[in-house]
């Protein structure tokens, strides 16, 4: 019998199995002990191992794979680069910005994408700087690697612009939006980027595949053309349990010696 500290025994167990899985002594893949091996080394009942696997579960560490038992979650997070957007690169005619690169990670991306005309959402419409009626096209896309929702990325667009545009059809665009945009005398020359960190609303849950008490980080990109004109406002959700964003930063020396 194994007996820790004097937090309540569920989160005993619970920190004491993160411990091991933090430290790689439970590597990724590896099968948990089972609840009645816990329930023996710990001398607890069934309810309080239950209680303490259910924490892992929903910080991410664990996944349950019944009835097999346990397993250490394998975290291969996915990178996030708001900075490549506007980056030129050899995308694929059947592919866009998301695919290629994932592809090219040795990744396996897919997304489903929904157009349609909507109301804009009152943030939306002031980062639009819409007038009041004035409706949007959105392109909804639940975007996975290897599997699993990776992000979901909601582009707004003044139905105005875009109207009869690609933009229009739920299927990739290999060249991008941007592109597209740039076509119908729209071209984006600077972005706006604001970062969130909060809980998901109940729809970003259900189309993310959250655990309870997973956090999100959310990515608001509002595009400008060279008249300063917003034409694009692009909201990625993150999550937070296998997420990385990652910014490229880079000191301008012109001017100072080599």
């Amino acid at each position: 019998m194994t007996r820790l500290g004097r937090n309540p025994m569920y989160q005993q167990i619970a920190d004491a199995l993160r411990e091991q899985i933090v430290s790689g002594a439970l590597a990724p893949d590896a099968k948990l002990p089972t609840e009645a091996e816990l329930r023996e080394q710990y001398d607890v009942s069934r309810e309080t191992v239950r209680k303490a696997l259910a924490l892992l579960v929903n910080e991410g560490l664990v996944i349950s794979a019944r009835p097999q038992g346990h397993f250490v979650r394998r975290r291969e997070p996915m990178v996030f680069r708001p900075q490549a957007e506007f980056r030129e690169r050899p995308y694929s005619p059947e592919m866009d910005a998301f695919m290629t690169e994932y592809s090219g990670e040795g990744r396996e991306p897919r997304q489903d994408i929904e157009v349609a005309i909507v109301d804009p959402p009152e943030d939306v419409a002031k980062r639009l700087r819409l007038e009041p009626g004035e409706l949007v096209a959105v392109r909804k896309r639940v975007r996975y690697l290897d599997g699993e929702p990776s992000n979901v990325n909601d582009s707004y667009y003044p139905l105005s612009i875009v109207r009869d545009s690609e933009i229009m059809r739920p299927e990739d665009i290999g060249r991008g939006a941007n592109e597209v945009l740039a076509e119908l005398g729209h071209r984006q020359v600077r972005a706006l980027d604001e970062l969130y960190v909060r809980m998901p609303t109940p729809d970003q849950s259900h189309r993310l595949d959250l655990g309870p008490g997973t956090p999100v980080g959310v990515h608001i990109a509002t595009g400008y053309t060279t008249e300063g004109t917003p034409v694009r406002v692009a909201v990625t959700v993150l999550p937070g349990d296998r997420s990385v964003i990652s910014y490229e930063r880079q000191r301008d020396v012109e001017g100072e010696d080599a």
